[in-house]
This record gives structure tokens, sequence and C-alpha cells, in this order.
């Protein structure tokens, strides 16, 4: 008889798998001085060249245990303050972060050849300022975030929806929908954010900026 590991070994080799990036480079006389600034730039890039959610990134949260986890979300604003998402604060997520602030963001837009990483602490925004967002939301979406106990276990995909009819009716004549207490946003105030593009044969470019103040960054090139 075979032995067991060998029966139920499977192997799918990716080693062939790869692209030579030569879209443009990255100079730090190039670069603004302020990395905000600089990812404008790089986002609005994004939008021109009509990328699907250009916005989409990964957040990465650690439990207290050091155990990581990420899933997308998708940013909703940036300033020299930070970046801003929302989300179910009793998600598995917000409960991370709850025990572990610090978390780091990864956009990548792959037509591009281009990656953003961000390293921060995140903070939750003030009610008013989830519950103003909350209420540009679609109806459907408001409604969703009720229906949703996010990231429990879920018996069938018919009790979700059967929990989302049951607020459908709630407010089927109106269109004020109340914010979750459980809902809101946070802001990533970054501490170092690089920026990535790729060139050939594998020498990419590393744009690091660290935070030196509260409006002071440094920038170094880092080697790919």
């Amino acid at each position: 008889m075979a032995d067991f590991a060998e029966e139920t070994t499977h192997r799918m080799s990716l080693a062939d798998l790869r692209e030579n990036y030569g879209r443009g480079g990255l100079e730090e006389g190039n670069c603004q001085t302020n990395p905000i600034v600089q990812f404008e730039r790089w986002f609005m890039e994004a939008q021109v060249a009509d990328l699907k959610e250009p916005n989409a990134m990964t957040l990465s949260t650690a439990s207290t245990d050091g155990r990581p986890s990420g899933r997308i979300v998708l940013l909703k604003e940036v300033s020299d303050f930070g970046f801003v998402f929302y989300t179910n604060y009793e998600s598995r997520k917000g409960q991370e972060i709850q025990a572990n602030p610090f978390v780091a963001l990864t956009f990548y837009w792959a037509e591009l050849e281009r990656q953003v990483r961000v390293e921060g602490r995140a903070e939750v925004l003030s009610r008013e300022v989830s519950e103003q967002y909350f209420s540009t939301r679609p109806k459907g979406h408001r409604l969703g975030a009720w229906a949703s106990n996010q990231s429990r276990i879920v018996y069938g995909r018919q009790s979700l929806e059967s929990r989302l009819r049951e607020f459908q009716a709630l407010y089927a004549n109106s269109d004020e929908v109340p914010t979750p207490p459980y809902w809101g946003g946070y802001r990533v105030v970054p501490e170092a954010i690089e920026f990535w593009q790729g060139r050939p044969n594998r020498l990419h470019d590393r744009i690091v900026y660290r935070r030196e103040s509260e409006s002071t960054w440094t920038m170094e090139r880092l080697a790919p």
C-alpha cells in the first residue's frame, strides 16, 4: 500500500511564471518631499490608467500573540493625517486593531508595475465622521452593515439573506438608516511609506520615507 502522505501530496510548480518589469523608474530627484503628495500623484496615475478599484489595499493586522492576518479593504480618504477606511469594529480586523493598533497597508497596481507599502498606527475616527460617511453609502450597503455580524460563523447563506430582509422591512418606508454602534472608521497614521517600481532584472526601485516629526520625513533608497 502506498504511503498516505505520498497519495495526498499535490504540487503545482510556478517556477517559470515571471515578468521582466520595465514600464518606468523611480529616482529620488523626481520624488516629492512629502510622501502623501507622492502617493496622490501615483494614485491619480492609477486612475488615469483606468485600473479597477485602485483604492483597494491589503490591510495587515496582528493579534497579541503575533499571528498576522490580511484582507482587502477600500481606501476612502488620504491626507497628511493618514489613510482612512471603514469597517465593523467587532470583526476580526477590528478586534486585532483594538489589541494591537500597529498595522500595514499594501497597494499593488500590477498594470503600472507599482506597489506602495504603509506602516503605521490605526486610530478610531470620531463618531461624527463615521456617521457622516455612513449616510453617504447606498441604502443597501447601510442595511448590509446591520445584517452582517462580520467574521462570525453563518449557518448558511439563507440565514444571512433572511436577516437582510428583516432590516429591509424595518426601513422600507425610510431612507434614514442609522449607523450601527459597532461600525465606523479608522485612520492609519503612517510612520513609514515605501514606493516600489518594478525594473528589469529584478533591480527594482524602492524609495522609503520615514517620519521624523509631524511634518518632516526622511527619504532613503533600499536595495531591491
